[in-house]
């Protein structure tokens, strides 16, 4: 018989260069009062939930449980964070950080992307 091993899967698609830079995106959340309260949700868990369903293809019902958030509680996360607009704000971050990777080069990696007018 095979032993079971927990595999903390937040860390995977979110290591922590990336979670450092999606972090302070984040709006915070307090807990809904259902009956009495819910506990809070780890952050980085709720993201990493997200980014899963949202790469890999699989659906919120089938989300693991490896996580340690409900299908639910993902899919609310998603939609507040697209209301909010995290997704545009972690693009700008991301675009952000190559540019200034890119920083002292002859070129800019937009030019290289894009042209020099605009991708036309």
């Amino acid at each position: 018989m095979m032993r079971a091993v927990r595999v903390d899967l937040s860390c995977r698609p979110v290591p922590d260069g990336r979670w450092e830079l999606v972090a302070p995106l984040l709006p915070v959340f307090k807990s809904r009062p259902q009956d009495g309260g819910t506990a809070p949700v780890d952050e980085r868990a709720a993201f990493a939930s997200v980014v899963y369903v949202l790469t890999s293809g699989c659906t919120w019902q089938h989300l693991p449980g490896e996580f340690g958030v409900s299908p639910a509680t993902a899919h609310r996360r998603s939609t507040a964070w697209t209301k909010v607009g995290v997704w545009r704000r972690l693009h700008r971050a991301v675009l952000d950080e190559l540019r200034a990777r890119s920083t002292g080069r002859r070129r800019s990696w937009t030019r290289r992307v894009c042209g020099r007018k605009g991708g036309r």
